[in-house]
Parts: structure tokens; sequence; C-alpha cells
């Protein structure tokens, strides 16, 4: 147990409590072994069971995870407010940081003008009954979807406050707590910590360069999936892009299952150098979300939710009872970037830029003879033996990339590593830090 906190209590409720505190202070950071039960109760003074119990119910909140033989951990993103520093291991001076997932903000377009443009344009304050959904921003992104490929001609189009906000809305308003979904694996790290806050039970379904296996797809299916969680292209981390053959044949699977909500992550939008491939629509329940935060800035918190009406209907009057809309300042200054010419080559000179970075580290990778994904993103996957030994000599090295385990349910080990924030002229040096963290330790010791 953690050398700066110790758990207290004599029941379930006070020992989760116990923890759940040292979440919040920062004592319990994400990845953090808690004890083991027998350990706990002989230190407490309780019964293993009473233990078991208080584990049972910070799993059931999404707070802890059980990994076999690891044990009980702290999950990378617990729904418990703590010091920011916790979500992630620091990273020290000097070590270039490839672990984040976000985009370079040297690439990012500047929000000034727009920022200026709103507040010249805005006309008067808005009140609760007018602040809603701006008409003007859905007759843009309509025709925007369809020429990006996006089957949104008929669709319903909404606005939420980011992709995950939108998959967390649209989770909500269709399924329950026990309720099994569909996810890729390796697949998006915020996604599972929000699967195990809602008490969802995630089905991992393997990913290879085009998407979503399908036989790995028709298993979670059979095994009562009630939704799956798809992302159409620059899929994290892996950076899979689904095809046109693998979208025709989970088609064929989602068609003989009407029941299943399909989501679709089109997280990439604009800096995609691809076309989409779409799954849906084909079940009586489809959605697709794109976020303006990879092109525009992860502080612009607004995504597009287009799906069929029901759907939409539920996300919509969802949010009437809670937030009520996303703000009218932030969708002006959407419709804005879309409109300005200089933002447009900007994103356009980022995607470049990216693709660039992406293909020479894969190439310099597969060059050391090691595997390497990434079709399309800002993510690079490498499978690895060994995920700490490796994380280990790479910030050694003076890098830090991101440990697989956060994107993993069962699929082997790996690392990811985002190339937003790496100059092109690091790559070598980077490569070979990989090469030597990834080979295999020199057991051998020849004698003095």
């Amino acid at each position: 147990m953690s050398a700066q906190y110790q758990v207290s209590g004599d029941s379930a409720a006070t020992i989760s409590a116990s923890i759940e505190a040292g979440v919040r202070t920062g004592d319990w950071v994400f990845g953090a072994a808690l004890p083991p039960v027998r350990v706990l109760a002989d230190a407490l003074h309780v019964s293993p069971a009473t233990v078991a119990k208080a584990y049972q119910e910070l799993r059931q909140r999404g707070v802890v995870e059980t990994e076999g033989r690891r044990g009980t951990r702290i999950r990378s993103r617990p729904p418990v407010a703590g010091p920011r520093s916790a979500l992630r291991l620091p990273v020290a001076d000097g070590v270039r940081d490839l672990s984040s997932g976000e985009p370079d903000v040297g690439l990012l377009p500047p929000l000034g003008r727009a920022l200026r443009a709103v507040a010249e344009t805005n006309g008067p304050p808005q009140g609760y009954a007018s602040a809603v959904t701006m008409p003007e921003l859905i007759e843009a992104a309509r025709p925007r979807l369809v020429a990006g490929g996006i089957p949104a001609a008929e669709a319903e189009i909404a606005v939420t406050s980011g992709t995950l906000d939108a998959i967390e809305r649209l989770l909500t308003v269709h399924l329950r707590a026990g309720d099994a979904v569909a996810v890729e694996d390796p697949g998006w790290a915020n996604l599972l910590d929000l699967l195990a806050a809602l008490g969802l039970r995630p089905l991992p379904v393997a990913v290879d360069r085009e998407g979503p296996d399908p036989a790995a797809m028709a298993s979670a299916l059979q095994a009562g999936a009630r939704a799956a969680v798809l992302t159409v292209r620059a899929q994290n981390p892996t950076g899979a892009a689904v095809s046109a053959a693998r979208a025709e044949a989970l088609r064929g699977l989602f068609a003989r299952c009407p029941g299943v909500l399909v989501i679709e992550d089109d997280h990439a939008a604009e800096l995609a150098e691809q076309a989409p491939h779409c799954v849906g629509p084909v079940t009586g329940a489809w959605a697709l979300t794109r976020s303006a935060s990879k092109p525009f800035g992860p502080d612009l918190r607004i995504a597009l939710l287009a799906g069929d009406p029901a759907t939409i209907a539920r996300v919509v009057g969802r949010m009437r009872i809670g937030s009520g809309w996303v703000s009218t300042v932030l969708q002006r200054m959407l419709l804005h970037l879309w409109q300005d010419d200089e933002v447009t080559r900007v994103v356009a000179e980022a995607a470049e830029t990216y693709g660039r970075r992406r293909r020479a580290l894969c190439e310099a990778l597969r060059g050391h003879g090691i595997a390497a994904e990434g079709d399309t993103g800002i993510n690079v996957w490498v499978p690895v033996a060994d995920e700490t030994r490796t994380i280990g000599l790479l910030r050694e090295a003076g890098y830090a990339v991101a440990p697989g385990s956060l994107f993993r349910v069962s699929a082997a080990p790996g690392i990811r590593i985002s190339i937003g924030p790496l100059p092109e002229g690091e790559i070598p040096a980077l490569v070979e830090a990989v090469a030597a963290a990834v080979s295999p330790p020199n057991l051998y010791s020849p004698a003095r």
C-alpha cells in the first residue's frame, strides 16, 4: 500500500471511501496497486469479505480495475476529481513527452481572429430559451459531412461538448448498467474508463489495419453486445482505418442485429488523409460523432453528432434537462473556422505534417525490424514483449511513451507513441532508443 497513505475503515463503505479520498488527494495515482484483499483485511482487522466488497464497489464505479495476477489497481481516469498530475505519470524535465496523444500546438490554427469575429457578430445576449443548436451551423455541417464521405444527408444532427460527451450521452440513453459494449482492442483508453464509470461491460474486438476484425465482432455480438463503438479512421492507439471491404463485412454482421446501437467515431475529421468508410446506418440506432478538437484545438469543446432521428432526439432531450446546450459562442466560432480559408490551409498543412512524421517513424522502425502500426492519425502502436521494461528504458533515453495497458482489454502488450510533439529531426534518435528498449535483455554476464 502507498507509503504516503494508509487505508482506514471498518466496513466496506468506509474502506472504499478511504481509498477514494486517497485518489482525490493524489496519494493513489493511476496504476497504483491496492493491497491484496487478505493483506488489507489483516491490517484493518476486518474480514476479507469486507475488503472484497469495498473493492467491488470501487470497481463498479470505475475507480479501480482488476488485472488478474497484477491485482487491483487505480484506473487511468477514475471518476473522482483529484490533482491533475495524478492522471498521468509525471514527465521529468528534458524528457520528450510522446505519451499524451495530443496534437502539436504549433500546428493548430490561431483562434484570435475567430474570437474577434464572434464578438463582433454575436448579436444580443442569449437567454435560456433562445440558446440552442444554431440552425446555420447545422446547415453548414450537413454538406460538409456528406462531402467528406459521411452518410448524413438524411440524418438528424446535434451538437455536443466533444466526442466523449457524445458517446456518454448515446450510451446512457440506450443502455443500462451491466449491459455489454463491443469495443476495439486495443482501443481508446478514455472510452474504456467511461464504460467502467457507467457500469458497462467491454467486450474486446481485435483490430488490424483495416479496422475491427469481423470474426471478433461477430463473437461480441453473439455474446450479447447491445452497442458497438468503432473508429472510422485514425484509430487510437493503432492508427487503423476502416477499409471499404471491412465496412461492408461489418455492415453484414450488424444487419442481423437490428437492436444494436452502432457508434462511429470520426475524431480525426479534417486532419484525416483519406476518406472515411462508415459502417452505419444499418441498425435501428446509429450515430457518428466528429470532434473539432484535433484539427482546431483541444480547448474547442464541440462535436457534431449525426444519427437516426430517435437516437438524436434522445440525446438532445437528455441535454435539455442537464447542461441544456453547447455554448452558442463555441458554435459560432466553429462556423467561422470552417469559413476561414487561412484556417483551412493551416489545418491541411498540419495533416500533411502529421502524415509525414508518422510515415517516417513507421518506416524507420520497420527498417530496424520493429513492427509498427500507424496508417492514419497521430499515434503509432509498437507491439512489445514487456511494457514496463520498454517504457522505463525509453524514459532513461529521454522519451516518455504511453503504456499499452491503458488501451488493452485482452490484446497483446505494446506501447503508443504520439507523433504530435515529435520533430522529424528527432526520429532517428527515437528509433535507436526504441530498438535498444525492445531488444531482449542480456542475461549472460561473463565472469570477471
